[in-house]
């Protein structure tokens, strides 16, 4: 079943108002600390998070509502929101306007709405389960997008997240058979098909990192897995974004090659 359009809407619109507050906290400045696993953390990831679950209380009391930052919140009708509030915070903390707004839902079949929010350039991409992928970029009308048609895994364009935690062995395996980037917008490249493919390795990525993935790749026509192959939701934390032609040759070439390396050593000794 298709989900209904009222749904996509509403969670644009939160979205909307959500990356409008992390663009206007990230050009003040805000504290940064510590979270109890190393990773940071501000006031706005808080207050951007708090923000999109008053928005869904008002609109959909029922619904329950999971995210980063603060504690579940249990529902009563089989939806659930799924939200990351600023994905990206290191760079955001840096005053590195590569940060985005996650906000996924999900129902009783799977994935329902994504909505993926670059706030400091106005770029919106979503999708809707059974109504395609759309990008927005400021006030101009939305375009339907989908991914390359790239047939050859040989000279694909391959953005690359967290590189700095990759294993040598992953990037110079990549290396000799594809074209990498530095991920910026990466699932909005890959679903407008201005790259062929996404990787995200090494450091392990949080279901709310991961949660809005799916629907917006596979709508836009591509395909999504971990890099072992299996479920990304239910996987081991890397991801393989692509637009399906070559997605089995580059699980083909990553298979059996380790994909991170211990970054947290290198983090003590820079402190």
């Amino acid at each position: 079943m298709d989900v209904r359009d009222e749904l996509l809407r509403a969670a644009v619109d939160i979205t909307r108002a959500a990356s409008g507050l992390a663009a206007q906290r990230f050009l003040e400045g805000v504290p940064v600390s510590k979270k109890a696993d190393g990773t940071e953390v501000t006031p706005a990831d808080t207050e951007v998070e708090e923000l999109i679950r008053s928005m869904i209380a008002a609109r959909f009391p029922g619904d329950g509502v999971t995210g980063e930052e603060l504690a579940d919140t249990p529902g009563t009708t089989g939806r659930r929101w799924v939200i990351d509030p600023i994905d990206g915070t290191s760079a955001f903390a840096l005053r590195i306007p590569m940060f985005n707004v996650l906000l996924a839902v999900e129902d009783t079949e799977g994935s329902a709405v994504s909505v993926i929010s670059y706030p400091m350039s106005q770029d919106l991409i979503y999708a809707g389960r059974g109504l395609g992928c759309w990008r927005q970029v400021n006030d101009d009308p939305p375009q339907r997008i989908t991914v390359s048609s790239a047939r050859h895994p040989r000279g694909a364009w391959v953005e690359m997240v967290n590189p700095a935690t990759w294993s040598e062995e992953l990037l110079m395996t990549l290396h000799r058979e594809v074209l990498l980037l530095p991920g910026t917008k990466g699932m909005s490249d890959v679903a407008s098909g201005l790259t062929d493919a996404l990787i995200i390795a090494g450091m392990p990525m949080g279901y709310e990192d991961i949660a809005p993935i799916p629907l917006i790749i596979t709508e836009a026509g591509g395909r999504v897995s971990d890099l072992d192959g299996s479920d990304v939701l239910s996987g081991n934390g890397t991801v393989l974004a692509s637009n399906g032609h070559i997605h089995d040759a580059l699980l083909d070439l990553v298979r059996d090659v380790p994909s991170g390396r211990d970054y947290q050593s290198l983090i003590q000794a820079r402190l």
